[in-house]
């Protein structure tokens, strides 16, 4: 038997700092070759990430998407026990990575290790390790998924391991998320003194005029499985020290976190209308920049969502909540390529100073996928 929480603490070992792989995918990759796996390194751009397949190319294929890359520990005084020690105390691994999310990369290698070695399915398993998660997310999944479209190689469905409990294992899974976008509106007017406005344009007014506008409405009322769309103003700055000076130009920022009754498109078409009409009305020019890093999507019930879910309730007398909430993850990239659903450990600590795990969960959570590919090839 792999035991997920052993290789949990191995892989916190590991000091893989976005870009950094830290040896955590050469260790996965001589595990997963011992085990009859054929494992390819695929880097982009100073980034490594790891596709390994179980059984034929070409079969029908469950797969597993995880990263692992951590962010920066802090000041390592801070930790009781070292950011990258690995250590295990009272049941509890400690270290960076030990929720978010080495823990379920951990368990879905070891379940995957296990279940082709004990019970060789009909088919193949393949797993997409990526070390561009956390950070910029450019050469990380999406260079995978390029590199199996070039290669013929193909998933049926696939699980993100990310940690998706709020509190106890089993309260909820993720069938979608919400996309998200970040625009900077800027205003140029005509800089001034403030004592005679006649004189200039304040982009100011046109600005703040635009973001009232924007946030007097909700986007929508929400969808079956959406909450309604969130529009936040992020920043404001003119770069003006002086109170007496009307300032030329202003740049405000908005973050929109979208259900699946908008696209990023929409959204841009959306903001450019209020942008073009207040400069028609105002003499200010308006421009909008966007940047759309995913997408909304949804897993819609059926077969594959019910089969996860149904595992799950068994393995922790839960029925898990079908879930679109929280930001973004890799989730937002392989739903192009297959169905996907998210499930892993709760998620406390995730990102904080102490981050650790219980041991117990790990291995619970490494059962759990094992069930999950029992189900599927069965």
């Amino acid at each position: 038997m792999t035991d997920a929480a052993e290789l949990t603490a191995r892989l916190i070992r590991c000091p893989s700092v976005t870009p950094e792989e830290g040896g955590a995918l050469v260790l996965l990759a001589e595990l997963l070759e011992g085990a009859g796996f054929e494992v390819h390194r695929v880097d982009r751009n100073g980034t490594s990430n790891l596709f390994a397949r179980w059984g034929a190319k070409g079969a029908r294929a469950f797969g597993f998407n995880g990263h692992t890359d951590v962010v920066p520990p802090g000041d390592p005084a801070s930790w009781t026990h070292g950011p990258f020690s690995g250590h295990v105390e009272d049941g509890v691994i400690w270290g960076r990575g030990a929720t978010d999310m080495k823990s379920g990369v951990a368990a879905f290698v070891a379940a995957a290790v296990d279940f082709v070695t004990e019970t060789p399915p009909d088919g193949a398993v393949i797993l997409t390790i990526t070390g561009d998660e956390e950070g910029p997310s450019k050469d990380g999944t999406t260079a995978i998924l390029d590199w199996m479209e070039r290669n013929g190689e193909r998933m049926e469905v696939c699980i993100v391991g990310e940690p998706s409990n709020p509190d106890v294992m089993g309260e909820m899974m993720k069938i979608g998320r919400r996309g998200s976008a970040t625009f900077r509106i800027r205003a140029k007017g005509v800089q001034g003194h403030a004592a005679y406005p006649h004189r200039a344009k304040n982009p100011l007014h046109a600005l703040t005029r635009m973001l009232a506008e924007l946030t007097a409405e909700p986007l929508d009322q929400g969808t079956e499985h959406f909450d309604p769309s969130g529009l936040q103003i992020t920043s404001i700055d003119c770069g003006n020290p002086a109170s007496n000076v009307i300032p030329e130009a202003a740049t405000a920022v908005v973050n929109i976190r979208f259900n699946d009754l908008h696209t990023g498109a929409s959204l841009t078409e959306r903001l450019e209308a209020h942008a073009a009409r207040i400069a028609g009305e105002t003499g200010v020019a308006l421009t909008v920049t966007a940047e759309i890093s995913g997408e909304a999507f949804l897993t819609a019930p059926g077969p594959f969502v019910d089969m996860v879910r149904d595992v799950v309730s068994r393995e922790t007398n839960r029925v898990p909540v079908l879930s679109t909430s929280g930001g973004t993850s890799d989730a937002r990239f392989v739903k192009d390529h297959c169905p996907v659903v998210e499930f892993g450990l709760v998620g406390h600590h995730m990102h904080q100073v102490n981050e650790r795990v219980p041991a117990a969960q790990v291995r619970q959570l490494k059962d759990i996928y094992q069930r999950v590919l029992e189900r599927f090839f069965a």
